[in-house]
C-alpha cells in the first residue's frame, strides 16, 4: 500500500495487476514514488521490472466538474504524438469506472532529463547554452501554435474565436467571487482591460495555458526539449495568450517568491530580451509584428493574479493544498496587478 494526498491508500498490488493487463509490456510493479513539486494533479513515478513509467491521476475526493481533467491532458498529448511538439508517449487512459484507484488516471512514458525551476538557469555553465535553452522553448511554442487542429483530431477541443473577451469575463467573475479585501489596482486593471480589449482577429489554435520553463523536461546533456508537460489548461484559444504569459517572466523580479528575469543582466546570462524572444517567435510563425502587445501582457498579469486570489481564498477557508504557499500567493495579487498598471502607464 502507498498513501495518497489525503491519507487514502492505494493498493499497489491491484494497480500492478491492472497495468499488466492494460499497458503493453508492463510487468512487475515495484514501487510508486510521488512527485512533490508543481503538480495540481497527483503524479507518481512507477518503477517496475519492465522499466520506469509515470502515472498522473485526478486528486481524490470531491472536485469541481471542470477541474483536473486528466483525460483532456491524455487526449491532447496523444494527439500531438509525431508532431513537432515534444510530448511523452501516452500508454493508457483508465476511466473512473474501470480504475483500480477509483478515479481517472493515465500512464505515460517516463522522460529522464532535466527540469529547470529558475529562469535565470544558474545551473547552466555558459551563456551560449542558456540562449539555446530559450531558443528551444521558442521553437516548441511556435510549433505548438502551428499545429493543424483538424488533422490531429482536436478541432472540438475548445471554442474558437473571441478568446480574450471570454477569458476576461471568466477571470473577472472568478476574481470577484474570491476577493476578500479591496485591491484598487485590480479594479483599475480590470477597467482598463475591458475598455482596451482588442478587436478579435480570428486567430485560433491549440494553446497550452501554462507554457513556462519548469513545465518542460530537457535532455541531460543538450538543450533539447524531451517533453512539454502539464496540459491541464490546454484548449483552443489565441496563440498570443501563451506567448504573453511566458513573457511575464521577463518582467517579474528574481527575488522572494518570484522567479523572474526583470532585475537580471540578461545579456550577460546569454538569455534573449523579451523583444528578441518575441521577434524570433514571430519569425518562426511568419508574423510581421504584434499589435496591442501591452494589452496581452497586462491580461496575463491579471489572469495570474485572479488565479492566485482563488488559491488565497481557499487558504482562508482552510482547504488550501499548501497553506504556506497559498498565504504568499495572496500577498502577490496586488503586486502583480501593480506591475500590470505600471506596464500600461509606460507602454500602452
Amino acid at each position: 500500500m502507498t498513501t495518497d494526498g489525503d491519507d487514502r491508500t492505494i493498493d499497489e498490488a491491484a494497480l500492478g495487476q491492472y497495468l499488466e493487463e492494460h499497458v503493453e509490456g508492463f510487468h512487475g510493479l515495484e514501487r510508486m514514488v510521488k512527485f512533490q513539486a508543481g503538480q495540481s494533479n497527483p503524479t507518481w513515478r512507477l518503477d517496475a521490472e519492465s522499466g520506469t513509467y509515470v502515472l498522473r491521476a485526478k486528486p481524490p475526493g470531491e472536485l469541481l466538474k471542470s477541474a483536473h481533467q486528466v483525460d483532456r491532458e491524455f487526449r491532447v498529448m496523444q494527439a500531438l504524438a509525431g508532431s513537432n511538439v515534444p510530448v511523452p508517449r501516452m500508454l493508457h487512459l483508465a476511466t473512473q469506472s474501470q480504475s483500480p484507484l477509483g478515479r481517472t488516471f493515465f500512464v505515460m512514458e517516463h522522460c529522464d532529463g532535466r527540469i529547470f525551476w529558475d529562469p535565470a538557469l544558474p545551473e547552466i555553465a555558459t551563456p551560449e547554452e542558456r540562449g539555446a535553452i530559450y531558443d528551444a522553448m521558442n521553437a516548441a511554442l511556435a510549433a505548438l501554435h502551428s499545429v493543424d487542429v483538424d488533422s490531429v483530431g482536436l478541432a472540438d477541443f475548445g471554442r474558437p474565436g473571441s478568446y480574450f473577451e471570454r477569458q476576461l469575463s471568466r477571470w473577472t467573475e472568478q476574481y470577484r467571487q474570491s476577493k476578500i479585501d479591496p485591491i484598487p489596482a485590480m479594479d483599475e486593471l480590470i477597467a482598463w482591460l475591458e475598455k482596451n480589449l482588442p478587436p478579435d482577429d480570428g486567430a485560433s489554435g491549440l494553446v497550452h495555458g501554462d507554457f513556462r520553463l519548469d513545465n518542460m523536461i530537457f535532455a541531460k546533456n543538450e538543450p533539447t526539449i524531451l517533453a512539454v508537460l502539464d496540459w491541464e489548461l490546454s484548449t483552443l484559444g489565441h496563440p498570443l495568450a501563451d506567448l504573453s504569459y511566458q513573457c511575464m517572466q521577463w518582467r517579474l523580479p528574481n527575488a522572494g517568491s518570484f522567479k523572474g528575469l526583470g532585475d537580471l543582466d540578461r545579456t550577460a546570462l546569454g538569455i534573449p530580451t523579451e523583444e528578441q524572444y518575441v521577434a524570433r517567435y514571430c519569425e518562426r510563425r511568419g508574423i510581421d509584428g504584434i499589435d496591442h502587445w501591452p494589452f496581452y501582457v497586462a491580461f496575463s498579469f491579471f489572469r495570474l493574479a485572479a488565479i492566485l486570489q482563488g488559491v488565497f481564498k481557499r487558504y482562508t477557508q482552510g482547504n488550501a493544498s499548501n497553506p504556506e504557499k497559498a498565504k504568499v500567493y495572496g500577498r502577490n495579487v496586488p503586486v502583480l496587478a501593480q506591475l500590470a498598471i505600471d506596464l500600461i502607464e509606460k507602454e500602452a
